[in-house]
């Protein structure tokens, strides 16, 4: 995988992937970087849809973390945000039901932002944690999505750090869709 040429990226949909901790917002943000900065690319065509909880640091592993964190830029670029906060639901969770309650609540917020994008598109997206929607979201909206751009990236969690004995199937579900997600894209590299 090679950051150095962003424009490997551009005209494509790629999907970058990987455990905890391995870079994955920053090789977002840094690819947005280059898109307003290097190939000048007009900031208003460019969609983020920020999925990621805010950054956290649990057992000395960096833990979410928005592209705001890494590029300041980024709001000169069409954001299509939600109300509220995301919630690592393993995270925040004690059991099953509460797991599942915190991924019911994400979903609401990152369905009805991929919704807006593709009711309005642009010729790039931006997705930074995927794996956030795919808990329990519905895969086919978010092809539906990414489809509607010319320029997508993305990147997921895709790991073993993050586990409670009670989210084994759910992050069973995670990992199938992710690599459902990795078939389906035309480009895409694990990150670790």
């Amino acid at each position: 995988m090679d950051f150095q040429d962003f424009n490997n990226f551009v005209g494509h949909h790629t999907l970058i992937y990987g455990e905890t901790g391995t870079k994955k917002t920053l090789y977002t943000a840094k690819f947005m970087q280059f898109l307003i900065e290097s190939k000048e690319v007009i900031p208003r065509n460019i969609t983020l849809l920020d999925f990621a909880p805010s950054l956290n640091i649990i057992d000395n592993v960096k833990i979410g973390g928005k592209i705001k964190d890494f590029y300041r830029n980024n709001i000169k670029c069409r954001n299509i945000t939600f109300e509220g906060e995301i919630i690592p639901p393993r995270l925040n969770s004690s059991n099953k039901t509460e797991l599942y309650q915190n991924a019911c609540e994400n979903f609401k917020k990152t369905s009805e932002i991929l919704h807006l994008f593709k009711k309005d598109p642009t010729p790039i997206l931006i997705i930074n944690d995927i794996s956030i929607y795919l808990h329990i979201g519905n895969i086919k909206l978010l092809l539906e999505a990414i489809d509607k751009s010319n320029t997508f990236f993305g990147n997921s969690y895709y790991g073993s750090s993050i586990k409670r004995d009670y989210a084994t199937l759910f992050s069973l579900r995670e990992k199938r869709q992710v690599e459902y997600l990795i078939k389906k894209v035309e480009k895409s590299y694990f990150t670790g």
